[in-house]
């Protein structure tokens, strides 16, 4: 009889103790199926995170401009259109020089090959940078926005290290409506990349004006140099 009550007890422990097992396994697989799930979900919502932000995060193909540019800070409303007055009150410089020449290249090219820092003029890539809003890190080489200048386009420039505020005032200068134009109309915004000896200035085929320093003056210098010279050059693209 004994014999007989240990054998049930034994296949009692054994039954309970493969019930064990088997919702031990049940348990962690549908543990497993949670973390998978949530791994997924994850996955997923960084796709779209990913997607929204454009890319990797060195994804910004910078050597593509906005057109548009962003909204920056305000202005100082214009107080002179007349460009001799202009830069006299803004402490600026405005040169003219004779052209350099307009031959397309595909050698190498460096800003001692030109005359004037900014160049003005000179020989060029056969491809013109974009119009539009540039960051720094994309910013067109020398040897294609002089290409640019070729097309009466105006260059808005500032030198490396300008305060952010300052490129921000840059970016609603862009944004104004431009005689007979819309607005960004045929202007280049960019970080300089030929050391000139300017904080910013307005660059034009075979004409720049010059601010070493940047006050709230600097704008109607930069104004009236755009409004008389933007299309004043020997290709005429739209």
């Amino acid at each position: 009889m004994s014999s007989r009550q240990e054998e049930k007890e034994r296949r009692k422990a054994e039954r309970l103790e493969r019930e064990r097992a088997e919702a031990g396994a049940a348990r962690r697989k549908r543990l497993a199926q949670i973390v998978g799930g949530v791994i997924v979900a994850a996955a997923i919502v960084a796709g779209i995170v990913f997607a929204a932000a454009g890319g990797d995060g060195g994804g910004d193909d910078s050597s593509e401009p906005s057109q548009q540019g962003e909204r920056g800070l305000p202005i100082p409303a214009q107080r002179e259109t007349d460009l001799q007055k202009a830069v006299r009150a803004a402490g600026c410089t405005f040169k003219e020089f004779e052209s350099e020449g307009q031959t397309h290249v595909n050698e190498t090219l460096t800003p001692a090959d030109f005359k004037t820092n900014p160049p003005t003029s000179g020989q060029h890539d056969p491809v013109p940078a974009e119009d539009g809003v540039y960051e720094p890190a994309g910013a067109p080489a020398f040897r294609n926005w002089v290409h640019t200048l070729e097309h009466g386009r105006i260059l808005l420039q500032y030198k490396p290290g300008t305060p952010q505020p300052r490129v921000r005032q840059l970016r609603t200068l862009f944004n104004e409506p431009v005689a007979g134009g819309p607005e960004g109309y045929h202007l280049v915004l960019m970080q300089n990349d030929t050391d000139m000896p300017f904080q910013v200035a307005a660059v034009a085929w075979t004409r720049y004006v010059g601010c070493k320093e940047f006050t709230d003056r600097t704008f109607d210098a930069l104004r009236a140099f755009r409004d008389l010279y933007v299309d004043k050059a020997p290709e005429q693209v739209p």
